[in-house]
């Protein structure tokens, strides 16, 4: 589509032009679908089966009902009883701590610009290696994966607070614990036994792959990530039929189209269709929570991408989030600090003096965990390291278009996909309870 220039109508009184090299195009790539595939991802999203103890599912922190998150700042996984923010600790399967980060929104994520998960960008595209993929498993990866999205769905299974279990619980925990995850008796080769010896899985996957081939962990992943691409593609907003169409959206939207992709600088890092760079930037977004550590390290900050770098000048910088449906997958940040869309806009606002002056109730925390969730925040010298790591520059906006910016933003909303296509299945083939 070809366009010299969108004039867009702000009042009565004032007219205003975003230039056409400042907007993004329509264009967008998701994978073919498989319908099979995609019916058979639906259940495995759904079923238990895939955790240790039977008890956790992908969807208990992708849910519909909180628009393919969970709506709290840092979740319970394993040991957790419940959806969002009413999920509460079981108390004869106490877990260790919250996930340590936030569940982000599930939608788009099939499409092909999507060369990188996680907050960190831990597992990305690397035509290097052999796998064509980057992991925290090295040369160990699995290969044999229809996307990028399917090998992302692998690890969850694979983490003892979302859902493996605890050391000693069950099967899986134990191979995961004895850092036993691929071949024969691996975690992900366990879990693919338990899926394959329910007859009526075992007969979904036979027109897929065969009925002669085993299935393996890769397969399993593939109809999960079939099934997540095509359920929540959120390409039908009002801001979609202006860029398609140039059908306007409502006044403020429009002004705050203007400031996003102009004097504010959002689209800067909030770039393309669906408004991110995909890259990593520190912008001092306040730590809560238990943080990110390795087993052998005693502490509650999360140094984000330089983890995996390792470089320093990855400190604390995070992912830049899609912002497709943002006004609906509240809590915000890699630590959900903030509860609301606003109080996230007016953190990019001015980053060190809302870093400064943070306050507990900003997140939204299910009770039962977490006497220290903000030790980090009391901790003068780690304050201070993430304030010195940021790259964001303070903007200067009025009231009234920061509401601009927020109408802007709830224009990104697709309706029809915070339905979700298929919706949550009556049952799943395990038996297994599942909300």
């Amino acid at each position: 589509m070809k366009r010299v220039f969108a004039t867009v109508l702000i009042s009565a009184c004032a007219v205003v032009a975003v230039q056409a090299a400042d907007l993004p195009t329509p264009d967008v790539s998701f994978p073919q679908t498989n319908n099979a595939q995609i019916t058979l991802g639906q259940l495995l999203f759904f079923d238990p089966i895939l955790s240790g103890n039977k008890t956790v599912s992908c969807a208990t922190c992708h849910h519909p009902k909180f628009n393919t998150a969970d709506g709290v700042s840092l979740g319970i996984g394993d040991g957790g009883i419940g959806l969002g923010p009413v999920r509460k600790v079981d108390a004869d399967n106490l877990p260790e701590k919250r996930i340590p980060r936030h569940a982000p929104m599930l939608f788009n994520i099939g499409a092909s610009e999507f060369t990188s998960f996680f907050h960190d960008g831990r597992l990305e595209v690397d035509t290097t290696r052999p796998s064509g993929i980057r992991t925290p498993l090295g040369s160990e990866m699995e290969q044999g994966f229809a996307s990028l999205l399917s090998a992302q769905t692998m690890f969850p299974v694979l983490s003892a607070d979302e859902m493996a279990g605890h050391l000693g619980e069950n099967d899986v925990s134990r191979a995961v614990r004895r850092g036993v995850i691929t071949g024969p008796d691996g975690a992900w080769d366990i879990l693919a036994k338990r899926v394959e010896a329910i007859p009526a899985y075992r007969a979904a996957f036979d027109p897929i792959i065969g009925a002669d081939t085993a299935v393996h962990f890769t397969d399993i992943s593939d109809a999960i990530a079939a099934f997540v691409d095509f359920e929540w593609r959120a390409v039908n907003s009002p801001f979609d039929a202006f860029l398609r169409r140039g059908a306007p959206m409502d006044t403020d939207a429009m002004a705050g189209m203007e400031l996003f992709y102009g004097s504010a600088g959002c689209s800067t890092c909030h770039a393309g269709l669906f408004q991110t760079d995909h890259k990593f930037h520190a912008i001092a977004m306040p730590q809560i929570g238990p943080g990110k550590a390795a087993i052998f390290e005693n502490h509650q900050r999360d140094l984000g991408r330089m983890r995996v770098t390792g470089n320093t000048a990855d400190a604390y910088a995070f992912r830049t989030p899609s912002l497709r449906n943002v006004a609906h997958t509240a809590p915000y940040g890699h630590a959900g600090a903030y509860a609301t869309l606003e109080g996230v806009v007016r953190h990019h606002l001015d980053p060190l003096g809302a870093l400064k002056t943070y306050l507990a109730d900003q997140a939204v925390l299910p009770d039962g965990l977490g006497k220290g969730d903000f030790a980090v925040m009391a901790d003068t010298a780690e304050v201070t390291r993430i304030s010195q790591a940021n790259q964001l520059e303070p903007q200067d906006l009025t009231d009234a278009e920061v509401s601009q910016l927020l109408a802007f933003l709830n224009a990104l909303t697709d309706v029809q996909s915070l339905r979700g296509a298929l919706g949550i299945p009556a049952s799943v083939p395990s038996g297994l309870p599942f909300d």
